[in-house]
């Protein structure tokens, strides 16, 4: 048995939200991310293009003040995780809520501060840097999102899976007990998934063929069970909204249970990628602060 599969079976499932509730969040969260780019983007473009202000106007110059302390404060994140008297101001996820949106907010300020135009070397130099950072926190977010519940969690949240399907370790009967053939090629997928891979080839692999190999199998598992699933509506009498219900709930935990599994097989892979990211997010933070010193010399002495 792998070490991703001893965890899965040593660690009791953790009571989490449920799919739909978590489906819901990522809807209304989706629902205001576009809206907001669109009109960020339309009013960016208006900004660069009506000659509004400029950089070094009253207004364009405190934006580019503003922008530039939320990128100074948003350092205070760091320094509360490392340094020892910051560590009892208050709990770490409203640092790194704070963080996230200076990181946002303040590039974006700066952006309108700087009409969307680079003029001098030293601008183009702090600009370019900004971006640099405020893109890798980004992607450095999308990361953290993928290995934040740690290992036990994402293990603890396919247990659960597992156990809402009745497919786990002695259980007698499973949800879709009247598909043996379905239900053996779900276990074969997690057993190829969660398998121990051993070499960097290997993970990589594994890394970039899970998620088609688990779209590859509900497709086949979800054509399997509809078929199953009228040859049961037929000797049970189902009438046709009932048959869909259940086929819906069906092809629902499914998807659950193979995302759970892809979850679990990707995550030694993104904790590295995490701990790449750490070395070069700090040197770009560095940067970032170098060239905005600079920029800020240079501009109140010439």
């Amino acid at each position: 048995m792998s070490q991703q599969q001893a965890v899965i079976r040593a660690t009791p499932a953790a009571p989490r939200p449920s799919a739909a509730t978590q489906e819901n969040r990522e809807s209304s969260r989706r629902f205001w991310l576009w809206p907001a780019m669109m009109v960020l983007v339309a009013a960016g473009w208006a900004v660069r293009n009506g000659g509004y202000y400029e950089a070094g106007d009253d207004f364009g110059y405190y934006l580019g003040v503003i922008g530039g302390l939320m990128m100074l404060t948003l350092l205070l994140y760091s320094l509360r995780k490392h340094i020892r008297f910051m560590h009892n101001w208050g709990p770490t996820r409203h640092w790194f809520r704070l963080h996230m949106f200076l990181g946002i907010t303040g590039p974006t300020l700066i952006l309108f501060h700087s009409t969307f135009r680079t003029g001098s070397l030293n601008a183009t130099v702090a600009l370019s840097c900004m971006i640099l950072v405020a893109g890798s926190g980004v992607i450095g977010r999308v990361i953290y999102r993928k290995i934040h519940h740690g290992l036990y969690g994402r293990s603890a949240t396919l247990q659960e899976v597992q156990a809402n399907l009745g497919i786990v370790g002695g259980d007698v009967k499973s949800k879709f007990h009247f598909a043996p053939q379905l239900e053996a090629r779900l276990k074969a997928f997690e057993a190829s998934a969660l398998a121990e891979h051993k070499g960097v080839w290997a993970r990589f692999w594994l890394f970039a063929t899970v998620g088609i190999r688990a779209r590859w199998t509900y497709h086949t598992v979800k054509k399997e069970l509809r078929r199953l699933g009228r040859e049961h509506a037929r000797k049970h009498a189902w009438d046709a909204v009932k048959l869909e219900k259940r086929l819906v709930a069906g092809k629902m935990a499914i998807r659950q249970y193979l995302d759970a599994i892809i979850d679990v097989a990707r995550f030694s892979a993104y904790e590295r990628l995490f701990s790449l990211w750490h070395v070069l997010h700090v040197p770009f933070v560095f940067m970032l602060v170098i060239s905005g010193i600079a920029h800020v010399i240079a501009v109140h002495m010439y």
